[in-house]
């Protein structure tokens, strides 16, 4: 299955392999830069001893074992579609699951917690999946999904404020939704999703970290350029000096610009009446 009906490839195939060097620490300066934020939403929600949970596109794990470790989470699902970087952590109440959580067999059981950050956004049939991971919730359980929303690039090209940073990330969203389908447009309608998949007590919050020079996001994003140059150049919007410059730009005095925030959006299953 394509990563979307739109782009013609697939997350971690097209672009982002895992195999290829760097990506691992690529994953975890996105870590760095937000599993404090999701961690502290994930134990206000109740997560905590005798919690059985399921996360969703796990990347390397550091949510995983926050929960473990942090939470005091009785054990945690861990599923990819490739998990290399999962195997290499083995803590005592982690299981590891490869599998593709757009299959539509994927049914690993229930939890009182099920987490997704990072990963609807590169998968078709959105809709269909968040009814799908409702239905894995238990009654009284909750629902977390975190994903990108975009603040600055959607702006016209050329207006006041127009940075080397806004240019980049035009011409990156531009183009991994053409190579593998990557749409974040759809992100703010997260809670009326969630409420339509029969969920209730739904909220939502967005968090927005700051791009400074050296700092994990900007980090993030400009390893994240390195690995889409052709997907990015192949729009038209810019070419390699103009990555090049991005990248400089990210990390120098002159940055003022607005990252792509994380909207983290929540709601409970019913308990059976």
């Amino acid at each position: 299955m394509r990563s979307s009906d739109d782009g013609e490839g697939r997350y971690g195939e097209a672009v982002f392999r895992p195999e290829q060097a760097g990506e691992g620490e690529r994953i975890d300066y996105g870590a760095l830069t937000y599993d404090d934020v999701t961690l502290t939403r994930l134990r206000s929600l109740g997560a905590g001893p005798g919690w059985r949970c399921l996360d969703v596109g796990a990347g390397t794990g550091t949510v995983s074992l926050g929960l473990l470790t942090g939470a005091g989470v009785a054990s945690v699902l861990a599923v990819d579609r490739d998990v290399r970087f999962l195997r290499a952590r083995q803590v005592p109440g982690l299981d590891v699951l490869e599998a593709d959580v757009t299959a539509p067999d994927f049914a690993p059981g229930r939890f009182r917690l099920v987490h997704a950050r990072f990963v609807l956004m590169h998968v078709p049939e959105r809709e269909r999946l968040i009814r799908t991971l409702a239905e894995l919730v238990e009654p009284g359980g909750v629902l977390v999904l975190g994903d990108a929303v975009d603040l600055t690039s959607d702006r016209a090209a050329g207006l006041p404020g127009d940075t080397p940073y806004s240019v980049a990330m035009r011409a990156m969203w531009r183009g991994l939704g053409a190579t593998i389908g990557t749409d974040v447009s759809w992100v703010p309608s997260y809670p009326h999703l969630l409420r339509e998949a029969g969920l209730v007590s739904v909220g939502a919050e967005i968090h927005v970290p700051p791009l400074l020079p050296g700092s994990p996001i900007s980090r993030f994003w400009a390893d994240t350029w390195e690995r889409s140059r052709a997907a990015m150049r192949a729009t038209g919007l810019v070419g390699d000096a103009d990555i090049d410059a991005a990248i400089r730009y990210l990390d120098s005095d002159d940055c003022a610009a607005l990252s792509a925030g994380m909207l983290t959006a929540w709601g409970y299953r019913p308990h059976i009446v």
